[in-house]
């Protein structure tokens, strides 16, 4: 079997969060000892550097006047550079040519960075060196006057791709100030090594679970020995190592276990059925195929695509824009706009286009899906195949078409609290923040109700 033919079962594999392979192969087995690698190549006296150091993101005007330039550029030869969709067919050959026209307008001579920046370093940020590398993250804490007689619990906030930290924007106030609950939180909503603002390894082999690793590291930095976890996307399968790896931590995964639904009804409740979507549902194998290809390239050649991407600000928005259409409702493959401006503001999702832009991450925030799919380097199979001890709580959403029905689950995550949602996709806390949080509230309550 050649090379390529093996990644792409391999990827499969990973796509269905050992769906099936999990489900009926799923053993306790011994956990791989992961090395204290030095991703950086730094010196072993810069290794021990373990201050914490402020860092508010101030980009420069010279890269706003490159990213500027291209712009114009871009929008000024558009029509006659760029190939127009064909009437009617929306997003079904992917980006929405006159979508992606009035986007790069809007990006051109309406978007302010300068002002989106200060909303961005509203809340606080710091940079500290874990295993060799430069760590961006939040840590943001609930004051004094809101918190009287509640409890703080220390909660770790993991976002997915093409996410970033900036997704988790308007949730914070709901969980640092929020009402209707007996805890208040103390977040801490890191940026992976490679994504923005962060430093990218400098050797090969940082997969998922090596990404766990430095997470557990900043936490115990931070002061916190035990502490939550919620996240999505890499965010649910970084925060599943976690509580597989470090369960005497205390470790819980709050939200989805983003996997593919490829089984047929007799293996899930007809409601559970319902929920899914019509258009995956009915050709699962098909879609799977169709709407995985960026998965393949990303584990295969994401230094290729990502000197595209990085070269056109109009192709990065092009991929990315396209992501958050299919992965919040499919049926809106048939809209110019592929839905994107009834369930998101354009400056929210430009503002996680630039941060990716700015931050020169875009290359290396793909190199995590060639590292973890390695089936020679990478822990992450490993991982997948022992038994989660902690609780853990994981949603299935309307909209996102990647879901992993309960029979799937329980195996790998015994102490299980599943729930489904009439509403939702891939990108909650930026869609739906409220939601998110109160769920969150929600599920933290039922855990300490039923296991503590």
């Amino acid at each position: 079997m050649g090379l390529v033919n093996l990644t792409s079962i391999l990827i499969l594999v990973i796509a269905t969060g050992g769906g099936l392979v999990g489900y009926f192969f799923l053993r306790d087995g011994e956990l791989p000892t992961l090395p204290d690698e030095n991703w950086g190549l730094v010196s072993s006296q810069e290794l021990l550097d373990g201050s914490i150091r402020n860092f508010a993101i101030n980009i420069s005007e010279q890269v706003l006047q490159d990213l500027k330039a291209r712009l114009i550029l871009e929008v000024k030869t558009f029509d006659e550079r760029v190939e127009p969709s064909m009437a009617g067919t929306g997003f079904h050959y992917g980006i929405n040519s006159k979508f992606l026209k009035n986007v790069l307008d809007h990006w051109l001579h309406k978007y302010d960075w300068r002002k989106r920046e200060k909303v961005i370093n509203k809340w606080p940020g710091f940079k500290t060196r874990i295993s060799g590398l430069d760590i961006y993250f939040r840590h943001i804490k609930p004051t004094k006057e809101t918190t009287p007689k509640k409890k703080v619990l220390p909660l770790l906030l993991l976002h997915g791709w093409p996410g970033s930290f900036v997704e988790h924007q308007k949730i914070i106030e709901f969980l640092v100030e929020g009402k209707n609950s007996d805890f208040r939180f103390e977040l801490i909503i890191p940026s992976y090594p490679g994504f923005p603002f962060s430093e990218g390894s400098k050797k090969p082999g940082m997969g998922a679970t090596d990404v766990s690793l430095i997470l557990l590291k900043l936490m115990k930095r931070l002061g916190h020995e035990q502490f939550y976890v919620q996240g999505g996307d890499w965010g649910s399968i970084i925060g599943s190592n976690m509580a597989t790896l470090f369960h005497e931590k205390y470790v819980c995964i709050m939200h989805c276990k983003i996997v593919a639904h490829i089984f047929p009804t007799w293996l899930m409740d007809e409601d559970e059925v319902a929920q899914h979507s019509p258009l995956f549902y009915k050709w699962p194998i098909i879609n799977m195929v169709r709407e995985t290809g960026y998965m393949h390239l990303h584990a295969t050649k994401p230094d290729t695509l990502g000197v595209a991407l990085s070269n056109s600000p109009g192709g990065h928005a092009a991929y990315f824009l396209e992501r958050y259409s299919w992965w919040t409702n499919q049926t809106w493959i048939d809209l110019e706009d592929g839905g994107i401006n009834s369930a998101f503001d354009l400056d929210e999702l430009l503002d996680n286009i630039m941060v990716y832009w700015v931050g020169k991450s875009i290359t290396t925030s793909m190199r995590m899906y060639r590292e973890t799919s390695n089936l020679l380097t990478s822990h992450y199979f490993a991982v997948e195949r022992v038994a989660v001890k902690v609780p853990v709580s994981c949603i299935n959403l309307a909209g996102e078409p990647y879901t992993q029905p309960k029979f799937s689950l329980v195996e790998k995550f015994p102490r299980l609290r599943y729930t489904k949602w009439k509403t939702g996709g891939h990108f909650n806390p930026l869609q739906i923040p409220d939601v998110v949080a109160k769920d969150v509230i929600e599920a933290i309550n039922f855990m300490h109700k039923t296991y503590t």
